[in-house]
Protein backbone atom coordinates (compact mmCIF):
# COMPACT_ATOMS: atom_id res chain seq x y z
CA UNK A 1 0.00 0.00 0.00
CA UNK A 2 1.69 2.98 -0.97
CA UNK A 3 1.91 6.54 1.28
CA UNK A 4 -0.87 8.23 -0.38
CA UNK A 5 -3.60 5.25 -0.20
CA UNK A 6 -2.43 4.62 3.43
CA UNK A 7 -2.98 8.91 3.69
CA UNK A 8 -6.69 8.53 2.17
CA UNK A 9 -7.52 5.82 4.69
CA UNK A 10 -6.47 7.17 7.74
CA UNK A 11 -8.62 10.45 6.59
CA UNK A 12 -11.75 7.86 5.71
CA UNK A 13 -11.61 6.54 9.17
CA UNK A 14 -11.19 10.01 10.58
CA UNK A 15 -14.37 11.31 8.69
CA UNK A 16 -15.93 8.15 9.98
CA UNK A 17 -15.68 8.96 13.26
CA UNK A 18 -16.17 12.57 12.94
CA UNK A 19 -19.45 11.71 10.70
CA UNK A 20 -22.64 10.14 10.52
CA UNK A 21 -24.78 9.53 7.69
CA UNK A 22 -28.97 9.88 8.46
CA UNK A 23 -31.63 10.03 5.71
CA UNK A 24 -28.77 9.99 2.68
CA UNK A 25 -26.97 12.94 4.52
CA UNK A 26 -23.94 13.50 6.12
CA UNK A 27 -24.04 15.29 9.81
CA UNK A 28 -20.19 16.18 11.36
CA UNK A 29 -19.84 14.84 14.94
CA UNK A 30 -17.24 17.36 15.29
CA UNK A 31 -18.11 20.55 15.67
CA UNK A 32 -14.53 22.89 14.71
CA UNK A 33 -15.61 20.88 11.05
CA UNK A 34 -18.43 23.36 10.43
CA UNK A 35 -15.86 26.67 10.77
CA UNK A 36 -16.45 27.78 7.55
CA UNK A 37 -19.64 28.57 8.58
CA UNK A 38 -19.19 30.01 11.93
CA UNK A 39 -19.08 33.78 12.45
CA UNK A 40 -16.28 35.17 15.00
CA UNK A 41 -18.81 35.27 17.88
CA UNK A 42 -19.63 31.41 17.75
CA UNK A 43 -16.22 30.59 17.33
CA UNK A 44 -15.34 32.44 20.24
CA UNK A 45 -18.17 30.58 22.07
CA UNK A 46 -17.32 27.06 20.54
CA UNK A 47 -13.77 27.49 21.73
CA UNK A 48 -13.88 29.23 25.29
CA UNK A 49 -14.56 27.05 27.93
CA UNK A 50 -17.58 28.66 30.61
CA UNK A 51 -19.86 30.07 27.97
CA UNK A 52 -22.81 27.98 29.56
CA UNK A 53 -24.20 28.17 33.19
CA UNK A 54 -23.00 26.01 36.06
CA UNK A 55 -26.97 24.33 36.33
CA UNK A 56 -26.22 23.45 32.38
CA UNK A 57 -23.46 21.78 32.91
CA UNK A 58 -24.32 20.05 36.25
CA UNK A 59 -28.01 18.88 34.88
CA UNK A 60 -26.39 16.84 31.65
CA UNK A 61 -23.09 15.68 33.60
CA UNK A 62 -24.91 12.07 33.86
CA UNK A 63 -25.93 12.06 30.51
CA UNK A 64 -22.55 12.20 29.15
CA UNK A 65 -20.79 11.03 32.18
CA UNK A 66 -23.00 8.31 33.13
CA UNK A 67 -20.15 6.02 33.97
CA UNK A 68 -18.35 8.71 36.30
CA UNK A 69 -18.75 8.98 40.28
CA UNK A 70 -18.16 13.00 40.21
CA UNK A 71 -17.61 13.05 43.98
CA UNK A 72 -14.40 11.13 43.57
CA UNK A 73 -12.77 13.44 40.99
CA UNK A 74 -10.51 16.36 42.28
CA UNK A 75 -10.97 20.10 41.29
CA UNK A 76 -8.80 19.66 37.85
CA UNK A 77 -10.59 16.40 36.73
CA UNK A 78 -14.17 17.79 37.66
CA UNK A 79 -13.16 21.17 35.02
CA UNK A 80 -11.66 18.87 32.49
CA UNK A 81 -15.18 16.65 32.82
CA UNK A 82 -17.62 19.99 32.98
CA UNK A 83 -15.58 21.18 29.90
CA UNK A 84 -16.31 18.33 27.96
CA UNK A 85 -20.31 18.41 28.80
CA UNK A 86 -20.41 21.90 27.79
CA UNK A 87 -18.86 21.09 24.27
CA UNK A 88 -21.18 17.96 24.00
CA UNK A 89 -23.74 20.65 24.19
CA UNK A 90 -22.58 23.30 22.57
CA UNK A 91 -22.35 20.85 19.42
CA UNK A 92 -25.47 19.26 19.35
CA UNK A 93 -26.76 22.68 19.49
CA UNK A 94 -24.59 23.79 16.44
CA UNK A 95 -26.18 20.73 14.74
CA UNK A 96 -29.21 21.56 15.59
CA UNK A 97 -29.12 24.92 13.64
CA UNK A 98 -27.21 23.45 11.02
CA UNK A 99 -29.31 20.55 10.45
CA UNK A 100 -32.82 21.77 11.34
CA UNK A 101 -34.17 18.68 9.27
CA UNK A 102 -33.27 16.37 11.95
CA UNK A 103 -35.31 14.44 13.72
CA UNK A 104 -35.30 14.12 17.84
CA UNK A 105 -34.43 10.28 17.03
CA UNK A 106 -32.21 11.33 14.80
CA UNK A 107 -30.41 13.83 16.69
CA UNK A 108 -30.58 10.67 19.92
CA UNK A 109 -28.31 9.11 17.07
CA UNK A 110 -25.63 11.60 16.77
CA UNK A 111 -25.61 12.19 20.52
CA UNK A 112 -24.72 8.42 21.02
CA UNK A 113 -22.26 8.30 18.09
CA UNK A 114 -20.60 11.83 19.71
CA UNK A 115 -20.71 10.34 23.02
CA UNK A 116 -18.19 6.80 21.80
CA UNK A 117 -16.48 8.84 19.34
CA UNK A 118 -15.29 12.36 20.47
CA UNK A 119 -15.50 11.83 24.33
CA UNK A 120 -11.57 11.63 24.62
CA UNK A 121 -10.65 14.27 21.87
CA UNK A 122 -12.83 16.64 23.54
CA UNK A 123 -11.04 15.74 26.98
CA UNK A 124 -7.79 16.59 25.45
CA UNK A 125 -9.34 20.02 23.75
CA UNK A 126 -10.79 21.17 26.74
CA UNK A 127 -7.67 20.15 28.86
CA UNK A 128 -5.30 22.27 26.23
CA UNK A 129 -7.79 24.94 26.47
CA UNK A 130 -7.67 25.10 30.66
CA UNK A 131 -3.62 24.95 30.40
CA UNK A 132 -3.87 27.76 27.93
CA UNK A 133 -6.33 30.35 30.23
CA UNK A 134 -4.75 29.09 33.26
CA UNK A 135 -0.96 30.36 31.25
CA UNK A 136 -3.16 33.35 30.23
CA UNK A 137 -4.28 34.43 33.91
CA UNK A 138 -0.48 34.00 34.99
CA UNK A 139 0.99 36.37 32.15
CA UNK A 140 -1.58 38.82 33.25
CA UNK A 141 -1.57 39.05 36.89
CA UNK A 142 2.91 39.51 36.56
CA UNK A 143 2.39 42.21 33.93
CA UNK A 144 -0.58 43.50 36.76
CA UNK A 145 1.83 43.23 39.52
CA UNK A 146 4.97 44.85 37.57
CA UNK A 147 2.13 47.99 36.53
CA UNK A 148 1.74 48.50 39.63
CA UNK A 149 4.98 48.29 41.00
CA UNK A 150 5.94 50.99 38.61
CA UNK A 151 2.99 53.23 39.52
CA UNK A 152 3.75 52.86 43.00
CA UNK A 153 7.42 53.36 42.78
CA UNK A 154 6.95 56.76 40.39
CA UNK A 155 4.42 57.68 43.09
CA UNK A 156 6.70 57.39 45.45
CA UNK A 157 9.52 59.82 43.62
CA UNK A 158 7.42 62.44 42.71
CA UNK A 159 6.06 62.73 46.57
CA UNK A 160 7.75 65.84 48.31
CA UNK A 161 9.32 64.70 51.37
CA UNK A 162 11.17 61.59 48.32
CA UNK A 163 12.33 64.47 46.60
CA UNK A 164 13.30 66.47 49.72
CA UNK A 165 15.26 63.10 51.11
CA UNK A 166 16.92 62.38 47.97
CA UNK A 167 18.21 65.36 47.02
CA UNK A 168 20.93 65.07 50.01
CA UNK A 169 21.50 61.37 49.48
CA UNK A 170 22.22 61.60 45.67
CA UNK A 171 24.91 64.55 46.83
CA UNK A 172 26.14 62.29 48.86
CA UNK A 173 26.72 59.82 46.55
CA UNK A 174 28.02 62.04 44.10
CA UNK A 175 30.51 63.17 46.67
CA UNK A 176 31.40 59.91 48.13
CA UNK A 177 31.75 58.53 44.16
CA UNK A 178 34.44 61.69 43.65
CA UNK A 179 36.16 61.05 46.68
CA UNK A 180 36.77 57.48 46.00
CA UNK A 181 38.40 58.63 42.46
CA UNK A 182 39.76 61.83 43.54
CA UNK A 183 41.91 59.32 45.98
CA UNK A 184 42.80 56.91 42.81
CA UNK A 185 44.10 59.85 40.93
CA UNK A 186 46.48 60.44 43.92
CA UNK A 187 47.98 57.08 44.35
CA UNK A 188 48.45 56.78 40.45
CA UNK A 189 50.20 60.21 40.52
CA UNK A 190 52.46 58.92 43.33
CA UNK A 191 54.03 55.31 42.12
CA UNK A 192 56.50 53.93 44.99
CA UNK A 193 59.94 53.66 44.53
CA UNK A 194 61.51 50.67 43.27
CA UNK A 195 65.70 50.37 43.43
CA UNK A 196 67.63 49.42 39.84
CA UNK A 197 67.85 45.45 39.47
CA UNK A 198 71.83 45.42 40.00
CA UNK A 199 71.13 46.76 43.37
CA UNK A 200 68.41 44.25 44.73
CA UNK A 201 70.75 41.59 45.83
CA UNK A 202 72.36 40.94 48.93
CA UNK A 203 75.83 41.88 49.41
Amino acid sequence: MTTTQQQDLQLQRRLQQDSIQLAGRTVYLNPFLYWRRFDSNTDRWLREPGQLTEDQIQINRNRFYPELDWHQLDGQQTAIRDGVVEMFLKSLELISTFHPELSSGQLLEVERKMTITKKRAFERWVEKALRRRTREATREHRRFERTRLLRAWSEWVRMDVTQKALVPLVMLIVLAGFAGWSMGARQSACPTLSLPSGQTGLR
